[in-house]
């Protein structure tokens, strides 16, 4: 049992169902997110499964992506409940589409969110876990933190930034008795994956539907029985699994069926919005 673990992204999706889960292991746990109201919403549900009315469940409601909301927020939970011994970041955004018609901003804002938000919660533990020479850091990436994926110019770079950092950090942090974990998820049936929905490309709606679609308490269950063994990757599924094994020998014969994909789109007569209009190949 892990006597504090801190959450991002804790309001939904993965974050919320793993806290769930470690409330009815005993821990003590705070979740992080924008939306006090969802927060307090998942506070709700994350405290009926306490096996100890002890235990406490708190919410810190900041933006991930600005760092001095981060150092000040994790501050104050770390004063409410005391040291952390785990740390999980789940918080991230989606905002598929074809590169050339994105804004600028959906780049900076994913990076922010994804990568940096994971990194400054990173940096404002770790030196309470050196202190005490003890815990667990957990990153959730993405399979497409291993892979390029088409309409995922946005998402991707982000998610290959957790995985470089969760792979730098790995050997340096051992020293001091810190384990790190990087998750790499396929699509899970979450909020985020609806909003996705909502701009994903008809071409990128095809790729991901090959991998199918997980539940995202059966997740959380996978990445909790991952942290537990204090695995380095924890990839669910046999399809992660190859991934991350063989994603290097993998890529060429992966990136010709996501353009085998494409192109069988593209030839059905789809435009960008999914009304019938065949776009010329050159």
């Amino acid at each position: 049992m892990w006597k504090h673990a801190i959450i991002t992204g804790g309001s939904s999706g993965i974050g919320k169902e793993i806290a769930k889960l470690l409330a009815g292991e005993g821990s003590n746990i705070s979740i992080i997110a924008r939306n006090s109201r969802k927060l307090e919403a998942a506070r709700v549900e994350i405290t009926a499964n306490v096996v100890n009315p002890k235990q406490k469940i708190i919410t810190c409601s900041i933006n991930v992506a600005n760092r001095l909301e981060v150092e000040n927020g994790i501050r104050q939970v770390i004063k409410e409940v005391g040291v952390p011994d785990l740390l999980i970041t789940a918080a991230g955004i989606s905002y598929p589409g074809y590169f050339r018609k994105l804004p600028i901003e959906i780049f900076e804002e994913t990076m922010a969110v994804n990568y940096f938000g994971s990194l400054y919660c990173v940096r404002k533990v770790l030196p309470i876990m050196e202190q005490e020479k003890k815990g667990q850091i957990v990153m959730i990436s993405s399979g497409a933190g291993l892979i390029g994926i088409y309409g995922y110019t946005p998402y991707c770079p982000s998610k290959f930034a957790i995985r470089g950092l969760a792979e730098s950090l790995r050997g340096e942090l051992k020293l001091y008795g810190i384990s790190v974990s990087v998750v790499y998820p396929a699509d899970t049936n979450t909020p985020q994956l609806e909003e996705e929905n909502k701009t994903k490309p008809l071409e990128t709606k095809n790729i991901t539907a090959s991998s199918g679609l997980w539940d995202a308490r059966d997740l959380a269950v996978k990445i909790l029985q991952g942290v537990r063994k204090k695995s380095f990757v924890i990839a669910p599924g046999i399809e992660m699994t190859l991934l991350d094994k063989f994603h290097s020998l993998l890529a060429p014969i992966i990136q010709w069926y996501m353009d085998l994909i494409v192109i069988k789109t593209l030839k059905k007569g789809y435009n960008a919005t999914g009304n019938s209009e065949v776009r010329s190949q050159k």
